[in-house]
């Protein structure tokens, strides 16, 4: 007999009930700026492909290549017979990129920080340090630790350096937080947050998830940006997102490197990469370092359009970076302009309850440079249309 699910059906009432339920639409073809979407032609201005390497012929030549020649699969973990040539050619590649001695490839920017997180405390005579809207995998990897726990208001210097006073006495104080924070779009004060834990005797760890590819001089990171190379202990990323291919990131130090990959269970229990897809993370950094227009597109994008959202009447937030809110207040709203863009051709995803808080849901508009001026003209004119239709302007 099996056991009873109902408890299933109970949940799923009261989220449906609550305009809380993800729907996933289905993509039938390649993630670009126009592509087809439940069988109709469609803007994608959901996807975190910044840079639109998805499809660069670069990235995907090197991909088929590899495979080609290495095979589908590595067939093992990395710490045991799974560590091809090309994964450290990509790590290179990496440490090259960020401006550090080493790297070390994850299957996932999740799992790096679900793996890494636990090895860097060791008990409650330590503290994380959290900011208070740090990404879902930030949590799930402080959770995983027996370290004590704080948390500071998101981007409040003043309560950081209360939390860290508070602590003296901690063995061991780690910092966490997002470099570009992915439901609102603004960015971590990250040169005061490194003033703040150099004054205390803190480690810095940063997820730049959404800044690589997007923030620095050409596109190497807020680390970059605020050119504090030397100065944050853990820079943690995502190859999934602005360079459009897939696995985590972490940067720094050659002793950190070793550290990881003998103590992070993510890593070590993990089959490697598949050797198409060590090839695409190189070729990937390579595209962003050899050629900037890509980097320069999308702040062309970004700059146009938020500031044609808000000469509309949009409210767009705290943003600073291509990832542009519509703030829409309640969860049934976004949810309703979410569906009337989409009749109109435009996928722009409603974020509500619980990734956000329940009067904060928004449609999470990102820009990428692969969109064309007409492209973007023609999502502002569905943005004016539809609108007042929902009651957003």
């Amino acid at each position: 007999m099996p056991g009873d699910m109902s408890w299933m059906k109970a949940r799923y009432d009261e989220l449906n009930e609550k305009s809380l339920l993800w729907e996933p639409p289905t993509l039938e073809g390649p993630n670009q700026p126009r592509c087809q979407m439940d069988g109709k032609p469609t803007i994608m201005l959901s996807a975190n492909n910044y840079l639109n390497l998805t499809t660069h012929p670069k990235v995907v030549a090197a991909m088929q290549e590899a495979t080609a020649t290495y095979g589908a699969g590595s067939g093992s973990v990395r710490a045991i017979a799974g560590t091809m040539d090309i994964h450290l050619e990509a790590e290179k590649k990496v440490a090259e990129f960020k401006g550090v001695e080493a790297s070390l490839i994850y299957s996932a920017g999740y799992t790096v920080n679900v793996g890494l997180i636990p090895t860097l405390v060791t008990g409650p005579n330590d503290v994380i340090i959290s900011d208070a809207l740090n990404h879902g995998s930030i949590i799930d990897g402080v959770r995983l630790t027996k370290a004590s726990r704080a948390v500071y208001a998101h981007n409040d210097m003043g309560e950081l350096e209360a939390v860290l006073k508070a602590h003296e006495g901690s063995e061991r104080k780690l910092i966490i937080t997002d470099g570009v924070f992915s439901m609102d779009g603004d960015i971590a004060p990250l040169d005061e947050v490194t003033a703040l834990a150099e004054e205390h005797g803190a480690m810095v760890y940063v997820d730049d998830c959404h800044g690589e590819g997007v923030l620095g001089d050409a596109g190497a990171g807020i680390v970059d940006h605020f050119k504090l190379q030397g100065k944050v202990d853990f820079e943690t990323g995502s190859f999934s997102k602005a360079l459009g291919v897939q696995g985590g990131i972490l940067a720094g130090t050659d002793m950190m490197r070793t550290h990881a990959l003998n103590h992070s269970r993510s890593w070590l229990l993990s089959g490697s990469q598949p050797p198409g897809v060590a090839a695409a993370q190189k070729a990937a950094i390579e595209v962003l370092m050899t050629e900037p227009e890509h980097h320069a597109r999308l702040w062309e994008n970004t700059d146009y359009f938020r500031k044609e959202l808000q000469a509309m009447g949009f409210d767009t937030g705290d943003s600073v970076t291509p990832i542009i809110p519509v703030m829409c207040g309640e969860s049934s709203t976004a949810k309703a302009m979410t569906h009337a863009l989409g009749k109109e051709g435009v996928m722009a995803g409603a974020i509500v309850f619980p990734m956000v808080a329940r009067d904060k849901a928004r449609i999470r508009t990102q820009m990428s440079a692969g969109l064309s001026r007409q492209d973007l003209d023609d999502v502002l004119a569905v943005f004016e249309k539809v609108g007042p239709q929902v009651g957003v302007i």
